[in-house]
């Protein structure tokens, strides 16, 4: 039975897709055993601040078939596991700074047959190709990321939504978006999903 909170905003998902999500707790929790890849207090949580968290951006764009999103600092595969099951006619390449990590995410992947992700053990600046969509979830500051990505975002067009950046981010921005100063959009996880843990949860779109 695949979680119930997944079930409750996304009714319709496939038998595969709702196999390969209910098979995520169970390898995160062998996984989280040998690699600390998500905090230990939130292992047990993990589709409602991990996999349901990461799938806030499937509420906010649904991609086109044909997309590539890197998800740049993905950690253990957030949120780029969830948003490969949902959408498996994309392409998704994850990358992160630390080895260890990228471990997890490629068994994890093998594990559930995801055949539209790759992965890398790979610092950001480095990364090669370009892509239509960046995301990222709390990793660095927008200003940041977006002095690095903006070399990354294709020029063609597949999506009704111009590519660009999709970050998940938390707490107060005023001042991070107020340094960034360029035109984005912010939207209130709240406006999607009525547990208390995305109250102070938002998504940054930023066009490049």
């Amino acid at each position: 039975m695949v979680s119930r909170i997944i079930q409750k905003y996304f009714p319709n998902l496939t038998d595969r897709q709702k196999s390969q999500i209910e098979q995520l707790f169970p390898l995160y929790e062998e996984w989280n055993a040998k690699i600390n890849v998500i905090s230990r207090k939130d292992i047990d949580q993990l589709y409602e601040r991990h996999v349901l968290h990461s799938l806030a951006i499937a509420k906010f764009i649904s991609f086109s078939p044909g997309t590539r999103v890197l998800d740049v600092g993905t950690g253990g595969g957030f949120p780029g596991i969830p948003l490969a099951i949902l959408f498996p006619e994309c392409h998704f390449h994850l990358v992160d700074s630390i080895r260890k990590k990228i471990t997890v995410v490629n068994e994890v992947a093998n594990a559930i047959g995801l055949e539209n992700l790759t992965a890398e053990h790979q610092r950001m600046e480095k990364v090669k190709g370009t892509y239509d969509f960046i995301v990222s979830r709390a990793v660095a500051q927008t200003k940041q990321l977006f002095i690095w990505a903006h070399q990354k975002v294709s020029k063609n067009q597949r999506n009704d939504l111009d590519n660009g950046m999709i970050l998940l981010k938390g707490g107060d921005l005023t001042l991070e978006m107020k340094e960034f100063g360029r035109g984005y959009v912010e939207k209130d996880l709240s406006d999607y999903f009525s547990e208390e843990f995305f109250e102070t949860k938002k998504i940054i779109y930023v066009p490049v």
